[in-house]
């Protein structure tokens, strides 16, 4: 079973872990501070008062490389730095930090964490984006330049096949999966003769600016 240590839970942190285990996750959780390891004990399989900074901490609890840590220490980049430093030496192959700016970004990944994450940039973007393009749902980056999004189809689509809209031609754009949110059934690469209905979504991979013409 895939194994995630979460160091440091202020908010950012109880819920990544709290999400995880309830996703069937094994969870480790780790803090200074007892009362909040107190509370996440019913969301972790194992919550400990620890000062992650200090390397025995993780031979204790026997990290192994192909575990995934995510650090989530605040502003405290001498922390975070130090706690990549020893992730490193301990040879853990996924390092996810979180950072609050691009300086302290670059930092991180120049000590070998193997992504860092600005949260609230991430956030600002993604609800930029669902103003911009309000049937946009969600978007999944996989390059700088090509982005996975979720579409709600617009009316003009509705009623129509992907032979009729020509979505490759006139957006650049690929339908990789339709979803019906009603019976919860999923398609996976439909064909050009599959009808749109307006309980679908479509699931679809192209770049930012022509995904969101799609409106």
């Amino acid at each position: 079973m895939k194994r995630v240590v979460v160091v440091g839970l202020g908010i950012f942190g109880f819920h990544i872990a709290k999400q995880l285990y309830e996703n069937g996750i094994e969870v480790i959780a780790i803090d200074k501070n007892k009362d909040i390891v107190q509370k996440i004990r019913d969301f972790s399989t194992k919550a400990v008062v620890a000062d992650a900074t200090e390397k025995d901490v993780f031979e204790a609890i026997g990290i192994q490389e192909d575990d995934t840590v995510i650090v989530s220490f605040g502003e405290d980049l001498a922390a975070s730095t130090l706690l990549t430093l020893h992730l490193k030496e301990l040879n853990v192959k996924t390092i996810i930090v979180k950072a609050p700016n691009e300086d302290h970004k670059r930092v991180l990944q120049k000590v070998g964490a193997s992504e860092v994450i600005i949260p609230e940039r991430e956030m600002a973007s993604k609800i930029a984006k669902s103003i911009i393009s309000p049937n946009v749902l969600d978007y999944i980056p996989v390059s700088d330049d090509y982005n996975i999004g979720e579409i709600a189809p617009p009316p003009s689509f509705i009623g129509k096949s992907f032979a009729d809209l020509h979505l490759r031609k006139k957006y650049h754009i690929e339908v990789i999966a339709m979803k019906d949110v009603l019976s919860d059934k999923i398609t996976l690469i439909p064909s050009a003769n599959s009808v749109i209905k307006d309980s679908d979504i479509l699931v679809v991979i192209g770049k930012e600016q022509d995904i969101q013409k799609i409106k």
